[in-house]
């Protein structure tokens, strides 16, 4: 996927062109005119109502829901998912460590990623989380080496990379053979042959993830079909599975009228489909699908720029505060949070940080914009302030909770001094 490139002609006006002027029942102006911009606001009733969809469609199975921390790991978000009684997916010891005090409990919470530090191996031992995803055999042999040293016995998945293709973005695709996760069933079934010499890992669990943003259950039926069979192999010979963790992956939509996301009830079809006969838990590991659609960014226009070739509307948010379209060329939808109806115009939608990605959409066809307007960037509950930098210097933009009319603030907008308070002055020298 490609930036769009510069069109003959305006495009055609479409559901990113209507306004946003409340969400979850707040003044999204007043709100603004509070807290100042650029400014996160997310609605807990989406949220809530995501969580709700998702466990309608898993109704009569034995499945876990493990909210993946990365999303979005506002506390106060992660609060959301414990009163709903979700667990967690973390990929770090700092996750881990939000996850616990958000009161999520420590046997719902899965431990996944490539690169697990013994520390961290240790401190999730400490915890008594319920399962590591294990990536690598140096991996299993590292938990194995940590749970010895504690005496007790870590459970463990594999996580099988199936070769499929995610048919998703590169940067977000996770089980093709030449991505750097999980290992292939050959190599599992090594694990499995040998794991009667492993004294302090109970092997007795399956984990595939194939990538995110997913628009297509083709893919999922794929692998889950693919995992299913090496489930049944494992269990004729002698190696009982005990959960199947199905991973996350699934699709929102970031631009109306082009992106038709899964229905919950399809994709948990999928999985009633291929795992048929299974007896063991089910986990899932959603992020994206829980918190995507349900944030916003704030941010006014600073000016507009005619250049020689293109007109450019400049925000005073920026790729430090939304990373997803500079990394990953990703749209989002773009609306005016007003009610008067202007004339189309189209923009280059730049921040003011000194680099050229530092751009959210070419050649985007907005209501006509003028300097101190509020414009509301869609979709940005996933992987927005998760993935922010300080970045030109800019500090941390604000975070709020909207719950049916009200807001509270979940993270303070970080001030100067704060970015820079771990920072000294270099007068304490020492050899090492």
């Amino acid at each position: 996927m490609t930036l769009m490139t510069a069109p003959s002609r305006y495009e055609e006006p479409s559901a990113a062109i209507e306004s946003q002027p409340s969400f979850d029942g707040v003044d999204l102006h007043a709100l603004a005119g509070r807290l100042g911009t650029p400014l996160y606001a997310y609605s807990a009733n989406a949220i809530r109502q995501r969580i709700d969809q998702l466990k309608a469609a898993l109704d009569g199975l034995d499945a876990t829901i493990c909210y993946a921390v990365k999303a979005n790991s506002n506390r106060a978000i992660l609060e959301l998912m414990a009163a709903a009684g979700l667990g967690a997916d973390i990929v770090s010891a700092g996750e881990l460590q939000r996850a616990l005090q958000a009161g999520i409990p420590a046997e719902r919470i899965v431990f996944s990623g490539v690169g697990k530090t013994e520390d961290e191996i240790d401190a999730a031992l400490a915890a008594g989380i319920g399962r590591f995803n294990v990536e690598s055999l140096d991996e299993l042999h590292a938990i194995e080496r940590v749970a010895a040293t504690r005496r007790v016995v870590a459970n463990a998945a594999v996580r099988i990379n199936p070769d499929v293709d995610a048919l998703t973005h590169a940067k977000i695709s996770t089980g093709r053979a030449e991505n750097k996760f999980g290992v292939s069933i050959a190599e599992a079934r090594r694990w499995f042959a040998e794991s009667s010499q492993l004294t302090h890992v109970r092997l007795d669990g399956l984990h595939v993830h194939i990538g995110s943003q997913l628009l297509d259950l083709q893919p999922f039926r794929l692998a889950l079909h693919r995992v299913a069979a090496f489930w049944r192999e494992l269990a004729q010979a002698g190696h009982p599975i005990a959960s199947i963790d199905v991973g996350g992956g699934l699709g929102v939509r970031y631009r109306a009228g082009h992106d038709q996301p899964v229905a919950a009830a399809d994709y948990a079809g999928v999985i009633r489909e291929a795992l048929a006969g299974f007896d063991g838990r089910l986990l899932l590991e959603p992020g994206r699908y829980l918190v995507a659609e349900a944030g916003v960014l704030l941010t006014r226009v600073l000016r507009i720029k005619q250049g020689t070739e293109r007109r450019f509307l400049v925000l005073d948010a920026a790729m430090n505060d939304l990373q997803r379209p500079s990394l990953y060329d990703a749209w989002h939808d773009i609306v005016p949070v007003a009610s008067t109806l202007r004339e189309p115009a189209s923009y280059d939608v730049v921040g003011p940080v000194c680099e050229t990605g530092d751009t959210f959409a070419r050649a985007r066809v907005l209501p006509e914009c003028a300097p101190g307007d509020l414009l509301a960037i869609q979709g940005t509950g996933a992987y927005g302030a998760s993935m922010a930098s300080t970045y030109n210097s800019r500090p941390l933009a604000a975070e709020a909770l909207l719950d049916d009319g009200r807001y509270a603030v979940i993270r303070r907008r970080q001030t100067l001094e704060e970015m820079v308070a771990a920072e000294q002055p270099a007068q304490d020298w020492a050899t090492p």
